[in-house]
């Protein structure tokens, strides 16, 4: 599936489970884990694209989950939340490895924002030596903006460009309408809104049109994938 995948690390229940339904309702898929050692073994079992930790957590407490969860992977985005809110509470979230410090009680709109931040900032450090995205005979160069497919220049605007650069990142993983409409447009996705499927019929009629390969392929009640296996 196309959504990012979050791991909710929180042992309040009614937090937890406010949390899952909101990040779901923005088109993540979260998950959710009551203590450090559950956390632990969830995070070692599956890929996820960020962490929200809580410290204060049963099991395991969330400085020391941070700690290992860098050992494993350097990259991912960590977000701690908690209501320990005095400066050597914050320095020692930051030194335990966390991206991000949020205290509660919390606005939820912030939280989201902060994800969002986090998620772009691990999307642009995935671009691959050269700055040049590739598919079956297409190319997108990042440095002149210059798009080709089977060296044929494609003009495209720059909403076209930034969702196909969304497309090529994730080449062959369904990606959802929630989920464009979060990466791309950076709103949150109304059903009554066709704005995403314009777009990508725009970006089908330039890339596929005159070519006999199709790239982009609608999955009904899913999405879209470029697939190019």
């Amino acid at each position: 599936m196309g959504e990012r995948k979050i791991l909710i690390i929180e042992d309040e229940r009614k937090i937890a489970d406010t949390l899952q339904v909101g990040l779901t309702e923005h088109g993540y898929f979260a998950e959710v884990a009551y203590d450090g050692s559950i956390g632990q073994k969830l995070f070692d079992a599956n890929t996820y694209d960020l962490i929200i930790l809580d410290i204060n957590l049963p099991g395991m407490n969330g400085y020391e989950l941070c700690k290992y969860m860098r050992v494993k992977n350097n990259n991912l985005p960590v977000i701690i939340l908690t209501s320990m809110s005095t400066l050597n509470d914050k320095i020692e979230g930051y030194n335990s490895g966390a991206d991000d410090y949020l205290v509660k009680p919390f606005e939820f709109r912030e939280l989201v924002m902060k994800i969002r931040v986090l998620l772009k900032r691990t999307l642009a450090e995935s671009i691959p030596v050269g700055n040049v995205l590739r598919a079956k005979g297409l190319e997108m160069n990042l440095d002149n903006k210059e798009v080709k497919r089977d060296g044929i220049k494609i003009n495209l605007t720059a909403k076209e460009f930034q969702l196909l650069e969304y497309f090529l990142r994730n080449k062959n993983r369904m990606l959802s309408r929630a989920d464009i409409a979060v990466n791309v447009w950076d709103m949150d996705f109304r059903s009554n809104t066709n704005v995403i499927d314009v777009y990508v019929s725009y970006l089908r009629n330039k890339i596929d049109k005159n070519f006999p390969d199709k790239l982009i392929q609608t999955h009904v009640g899913m999405g879209y994938i470029l697939k190019e296996k």
